[in-house]
């Protein structure tokens, strides 16, 4: 009689972790992009029913949140999203690019002919995704390719440093960019034929040109949601 029991606690446990990790995502991405406004306070009940949840993910949601230091506690009030800097912005993207680099120099030299014609057939289904302007699958696509290439290396805890900085990268602002799909469809393709080549130095250069990239488009858009004024 235990063990289903169990089961069932188990799976409900899970799922509120993954619920948890969304509703983080979903207000990680409304704070880096401005849709959350600094010294805003974020409310339990209105933010579960704007996302169809329960308090409890928002809850958890927020006390990740509070870790990374993109929102804080005040007593008899709530969370309140702390103020992001220009040079927050900008030490983040460094991060990403950093690690990015060095998992990209690793992967030249190691990966496998089949790995580089995987991430081929990943960046045509980006570019039918981009076609279609399909935003969810843009986003899919964009995070399939990338994880196979940085995994390629072997690199496993480099990889997952990476992945774990790259939560501050709002995908669906990337995604909603008219021309930001075909110029990622273009750099992968340039990145394959450098892998190809086995040309590393040309290979951490495209991959220091996305982040770079990224880094102005983003700015860009709190600028124009007016951030800093």
């Amino acid at each position: 009689m235990n063990a289903p029991t169990g089961t069932r606690t188990s799976g409900t446990v899970v799922r509120r972790e993954q619920l948890s990790d969304e509703v983080a995502a979903r207000l990680r991405a409304e704070i880096m992009t401005g849709a959350l406004r600094p010294e805003t306070f974020i409310r339990l009940d209105e933010t579960a029913a704007r996302l169809g949840v329960s308090i409890t993910p928002v809850r958890e949601a927020l006390r990740t949140l509070r870790g990374e230091g993109m929102v804080e506690l005040e007593p008899h009030r709530g969370h309140r999203v702390i103020p992001l800097s220009r040079s927050d912005i900008e030490d983040i993207f460094w991060l990403q690019s950093t690690i990015a680099q060095e998992l990209a120099a690793t992967t030249t030299r190691r990966i496998t002919d089949d790995q580089i014609e995987e991430l081929a057939r990943l960046n045509a289904q980006l570019a039918a995704a981009v076609d279609a302007r399909d935003l969810e699958r843009i986003t899919q696509s964009e995070f399939d390719f990338h994880r196979t290439f940085n995994r390629a290396g072997g690199r496993i805890k480099l990889a997952w440093f990476l992945l774990h900085a790259a939560r501050y990268l709002p995908p669906q602002l990337f995604a909603a960019d008219d021309d930001w799909g075909a110029l990622a469809v273009a750099s992968h393709t340039e990145l394959i034929d450098a892998l190809r080549a086995r040309d590393t130095d040309r290979v951490v250069e495209l991959t220091r040109g996305q982040f770079t990239d990224a880094l102005a488009r983003l700015t860009a858009w709190l600028e124009q949601v007016g951030l800093w004024r």
